[in-house]
């Protein structure tokens, strides 16, 4: 089971503990439930001479999901786990929303007002907010997890780590080329690119190859953007014909791989993008920064034999990573950014006409929308989000839940948890 935080009185951060340990301080009254998500208890006393386990906070940064794992260096056990998923495509959706309203009331309005498009300056260091969105999420839950557990150092996934010289410094020439971390950049691109499936049949589970779309015996180059995956009789059938000409008679397939040839870069840009301004944000915690490539992850999840999942990566970013990853039991908290609401005030419709204006007030009733709260009603018990409305009834789900039935277990913070396998307690604000 996924571990609990614990911090004492004055707020200092301890060994996390089993939820069994930690369901017995609460029981006992020993201690009282601090935060739910992550699940965080307090004690109700402070803890003179600490003697706490220094832990590592290992990230994988991804442009959808940011994986994040704690790791205990000296015996390889991972403390706790998440994964979190950033909403960079819904702030872009947003601005193109309001840059859509914004321009057709200036038409309307101020049709003859001269352009000022330009007259905008940018600091240094300036990312899209979609981007920079991406950043706040890692940066926050950094943070946050610094000030719940002894962590005393951080490892991300960025830049590349020559292994085989670390190994053995005297390696040159041709076996210094063909090593053993040989083709795991590429290969790993083109397996999230192509889902693991054999890009000509289908097949999943059987041994893949690369493969030149346009044949290099014809031109081709190795170009990422040329490269594919094949099973082998594929690969053997297809030859150095033209992809034209082999997928002729399967043109749903054929249009398939051209349409997946010419997908946007936006997830790798959103990577390059920011992989610096994290890093720089990240040593200004004042902690030791540790730095891995992508190959040297994939290495060691492969010789540790671990499956691929997002937490997992991060467990296993940089050359600081046990030779033993103990994550038996560990659950990941699945985190997802959801945002602090909206300022705008005027709801438009679809052709940009006001229809709704919004209520000033941000809470209603003690209540905010985003708040996680348990409702014991006559219609049964229901656990979720609530969207306030100005009237008597919220919004829970699918169906409207007065406040009088409602009791608040986590305050909106911006963020939605997913967890299983933690104690239940009631949360006294």
């Amino acid at each position: 089971m996924s571990n609990v935080f614990v911090i004492d009185t004055d707020y200092q951060p301890l060994d996390p503990m089993h939820p069994g340990y930690a369901r017995r301080l609460l029981k006992q009254g020993k201690a009282a439930v601090y935060r739910r998500y992550p699940f965080t208890i307090v004690l109700k006393r402070v803890v003179e001479e600490l003697q706490v386990q220094p832990l590592r906070l290992k990230l994988d940064p991804g442009s959808t999901t940011t994986g994040m794992a704690l790791v205990d260096d000296t015996n390889g056990k991972v403390v706790f786990a998440a994964e979190l998923t950033h909403r960079g495509h819904a702030i872009k959706e947003s601005l193109d929303d309001r840059r859509v309203v914004r321009r057709k009331r200036r038409n309307r309005k101020t049709r003859y007002r001269k352009p000022r498009w330009q007259n905008r300056r940018r600091k240094k260091g300036w990312v899209p907010p979609s981007l920079e969105s991406r950043l706040a999420n890692i940066l926050t839950w950094v943070a946050r997890l610094c000030r719940l557990a002894p962590i005393t150092a951080l490892s991300m996934e960025l830049v590349k780590f020559d292994l085989q010289h670390m190994q053995n410094p005297d390696i040159s020439g041709l076996t210094y080329q063909q090593g053993t971390l040989q083709g795991y950049e590429v290969r790993e691109y083109l397996l999230e690119k192509w889902e693991r499936t054999c890009a000509y049949c289908g097949k999943q589970n059987v041994p893949l190859q690369v493969e030149h779309i346009h044949p290099r015996a014809k031109g081709g180059t190795n170009r990422i953007s040329n490269l594919t995956l094949a099973c082998e009789p594929c690969n053997k059938a297809k030859n150095n014909r033209e992809i034209t000409i082999f997928l002729a008679k399967k043109p749903e397939v054929l249009k398939r791989i051209l349409a997946q040839l010419k997908s946007p870069l936006k997830d790798a840009s959103a990577v390059n993008t920011t992989r610096w301004a994290l890093l720089k944000r990240l040593k200004a915690f004042g902690l030791p920064v540790e730095c891995g490539s992508g190959g040297l992850t994939k290495y060691n999840r492969s010789t540790r034999g671990l499956p691929k999942t997002h937490w997992l990566d991060a467990a296993c970013v940089g050359k600081s990573t046990p030779v033993a990853l103990s994550h038996r039991g560990i659950v990941p908290l699945q985190i997802k950014a959801m945002g602090h609401g909206s300022r705008q005030m005027c709801v438009v419709d679809k052709y940009g006409f006001p229809k709704q204006h919004k209520q000033r007030k941000k809470k209603f009733l003690g209540y905010q929308t985003g708040d996680m709260v348990k409702a014991i009603s006559p219609k049964g018990v229901f656990e979720g989000r609530i969207a306030i409305r100005h009237r008597p009834e919220f919004r829970l789900g699918k169906r409207d839940i007065h406040p009088k039935y409602l009791r608040c277990v986590h305050r909106a913070d911006g963020y939605e948890y997913i967890q299983k396998g933690v104690p239940h307690a009631p949360l006294h604000d």
